[in-house]
């Protein structure tokens, strides 16, 4: 593409401090399964409490935003080896708003852990899908059949860049 541009996707501090605290539970959790459970455990609850911490992690990994690419066509949303791929023809609007995810409820994906991704509903937005990893740089996308929002390391300068694209 000739007018790509990156945007990066840098973690809050509240992504950082929940993340290493869900891995110091998750960590715990199999320490006490592999060496710290009385020796009449059975053998299940042993099993369980190592594979459940690592199926929650493995789970969550792939989904973690690492960026934004933004193409003459379509915003690419950059995953663990893969992407999401937003036509720029479907956005309605675009505009900065930190303010955005106040008060949202967490239908279904991260509410801290790797970042805020999946399908929240709020009050202002209603229901909208998140891609994002820094609340305070919350990019609000009206597309023609729903909401998302992104987080890019600069975005008033995303949402200038999506306007323009828009238009020309």
């Amino acid at each position: 593409m000739k007018n790509e541009i990156r945007f990066g996707a840098p973690w809050a501090m509240i992504v950082k401090i929940l993340t290493v605290a869900v891995f110091v539970v998750m960590f715990g959790m199999m320490t006490i399964g592999l060496i710290g459970l009385p020796d009449r455990t059975p053998p299940f609850a042993r099993v369980l409490m190592v594979v459940t911490p690592l199926l929650i992690l493995a789970s969550a990994v792939p989904f973690m935003v690492r960026g934004y690419v933004l193409r003459d066509d379509e915003l690419l949303i950059e995953r663990l080896g893969w992407g999401n791929h937003i036509p720029l023809t479907t956005v309605v609007s675009v505009e900065a708003d930190p303010d955005a995810m106040r008060c949202s409820i967490r239908l279904c994906g991260s509410g801290g852990l790797f970042g805020f991704f999946g399908w929240f509903r709020n009050g202002r937005l209603g229901m909208y899908r998140a891609y994002g990893t820094d609340p305070a740089r919350t990019v609000v996308m009206k597309l023609t059949n729903r909401t998302i929002i992104v987080t890019p390391d600069d975005p008033q300068r995303f949402v200038l860049e999506v306007s323009a694209r828009k238009r020309g």
